[in-house]
Formats: structure tokens, sequence, C-alpha cells
């Protein structure tokens, strides 16, 4: 571990794929104020856990398949969260509904990245939805995780334009392209305490986010 690393927030990345969107925060670590100090997978063998391997990261896999319900599950998470003494809860691919109880657990400490301009399209196959609306644009949002699924207020947006050829696919590729400029910024805000969420409300810098950060890269390319 690097020594100074002991002066930045630990961090838990919750894991169900190829952690494209860990590898991200990997890359950004160093020049931040939080270290990624454990890795959970839901599932075994996946691609994302290599990539913690190779970070020399802890890694769990705690497999969804192996308890009775949802309940025992998160439990089991929260154990093992708690015991690696984690301070920020970070959702990248982690394709599980959480129960109330880790949510509330976890409450103002957990993030996550969703592939939509919420409150457009909760949940999956945003993309498609997208496309079978005839929107103008999509994108991806940044929110803090409360009980209500994709439903805790945004802290950061990033937008771009849907051009008549796009597919589902391509749609997939550029707003991964988003996440990966957006996400591990947003993390170090949170680990910086300049990030909060009080009464349901985020705060930036001690004010009232009456509106997402909106993150506008100079192009984007969806073809």
């Amino acid at each position: 571990m690097n020594p100074t690393s002991q002066l930045k927030i630990p961090v838990a990345v919750l894991i169900s794929g190829t952690g494209s969107n860990l590898q991200a925060l990997i890359d950004f670590q160093a020049q931040s104020s939080y270290q990624i100090q454990l890795v959970i997978s839901n599932r075994p063998n996946v691609a994302g856990l290599n990539k913690a391997k190779q970070a020399k990261i802890p890694i769990e896999t705690i497999d969804h398949t192996l308890f009775a319900d949802r309940t025992q599950f998160d439990q089991e998470m929260i154990r093992i969260i708690d015991q690696h003494n984690i301070k920020i809860i970070v959702l990248a691919g982690f394709m599980r509904i959480l129960t109330t109880e880790f949510t509330q657990h976890y409450l103002g400490s957990m993030l996550n990245i969703h592939p939509s301009l919420l409150p457009k399209y909760p949940g999956l196959n945003t993309h498609q939805k997208a496309l079978e609306a005839k929107d103008k644009e999509h994108g991806l949002s940044i929110h803090f995780v409360t009980a209500e699924l994709d439903g805790g207020p945004v802290i950061q947006q990033a937008k771009l334009a849907i051009s008549p050829s796009d597919t589902v696919e391509s749609l997939k590729d550029a707003i991964q392209v988003l996440e990966h400029a957006t996400y591990p910024g947003i993390v170090d805000l949170l680990a910086q305490g300049r990030l909060s969420l009080q009464q349901n409300i985020a705060y930036l810098d001690q004010e009232i986010l009456s509106s997402p950060l909106l993150f506008e890269p100079k192009a984007i390319c969806t073809n």
C-alpha cells in the first residue's frame, strides 16, 4: 500500500461485470483523495475482479445465488464492508437492487452512476428507451443512493446528442466514455468532504445543489 494512502478516504467499489468504471477509478486515485481498499462482486470470475487483482486491491466475491434472500446477502456485504472500515461505497455496474437496510446503513456515503438523464428511464434498457422515445439527447446521471431505485439526489449529469444513425451499442459506448470521464471526479469530491447528503438534498461546498452539475466534453463522437 502506498504510504500516502493512509491519509486518503477508504473506498469500496461494488461490481457485477467487466469493471470498466472500476478501472477508471483505479487510474484516477493516485491524484485523488480516495483509495480503493476493497472490490466486491456478486458474481464470481468476472473481469472486474482481475482488474482489482492487477491493482493489488483486496477482493471479495459474495455470490448472491448462495443466499436465501436479498436481506441476507446485503447483511453479508455490510459485515465485510464494515470490517474493512470503508467510508465510501461506489456502485460501478453493480446489478443488484439494494435493500432499504443497506441503503440506510450507508446513506450519504454511497454513489451510483446511471446511464440516463434521471428522472428519465430509471432501471434497465435505458439506451433502447431513449431511442424508442426518439429523444434528441441522452446521457448519464451520478447520484447519491437512497432506498428509491435510481431516485437519490442527482449530483452530476453528462449529455450527448442522439443522431439518426445511433444504435443501442453506439449509445452504450459513448455513455461509457462519459462515465469514465466523470465518475472518478465526483467520488473525489465526496472523499474531500465537499459533497454531502442532508435530508435527501445534495450539497456542494455547504450550498444546496439546486441543479445537477453539467459535464460538457469538447466533443463526444457516438459513432
